[in-house]
């Protein structure tokens, strides 16, 4: 029996988005699945659960994306896919914010503001605090029909007016990583030992 690959996945895909991610993952010590990119999300979650097992080591960063969709498409699919393989182990979710209409949301442990301020309510897509705890975007619904130990709400990665943006090194997307990597027994990247 081989160990299951960890993985954190990530509610966004387009352009800016993947490059966010391509450099939190660099900065966590992470590896990313930089073809999960795109928008909406261009393959199954089979699709990039092969790709996760040729990672070089753990843990594997994942984006998915519906597309501004209200509805199940394709980036939630492919989450649900991934989530319950039995080769992966989700080490949580990054849940992005949008401003898309007709969602339900999903409820969040707690979320990063654009300030980078841990708040145990949700952000809007700016990144600014909201009343209650459920983050509304168009790839989140799906994670409250999935087992995934830690959800982080975060507004639009390699935005949030200029406090996320890849020039400065997509500060509240590595902070949100690195949150995931701390409480599940990673120090930046590596499994803790000890």
């Amino acid at each position: 029996m081989t160990e299951k690959r960890k993985v954190i996945l990530v509610t966004d895909g387009d352009s800016i988005a993947q490059r966010a991610v391509e450099i939190a993952v660099e900065k966590v010590g992470a590896r990313c699945i930089s073809r999960s990119g795109g928008n909406p999300t261009p393959m199954s979650g089979i699709e990039i659960v092969d790709l996760i097992k040729t990672a070089k080591h753990d843990p594997v960063v994942v984006m998915v994306d519906d597309k501004g969709s209200a509805r199940t498409a394709q980036g939630e699919w492919a989450l649900y896919e991934i989530v319950n393989h039995p080769d992966i182990e989700v080490l949580g979710v990054i849940a992005v914010a949008s401003n898309t209409q007709g969602v339900n949301g999903i409820k969040v442990d707690f979320s990063i503001t654009k300030d980078g301020k841990f708040i145990e309510g949700s952000v809007d897509k700016d990144g600014i605090p909201r009343q209650g705890n459920v983050i509304y975007g168009d790839t989140v619904d799906i994670i409250g029909q999935c087992d995934i130990p830690l959800v982080i709400g975060i507004g639009d990665i390699g935005k949030m007016q200029g406090h996320d943006n890849c020039e400065i090194g997509a500060p509240i997307l590595t902070k949100a990583m690195e949150e995931i990597l701390k409480r599940s027994g990673y120090k930046t990247g590596q499994r803790d030992r000890g």
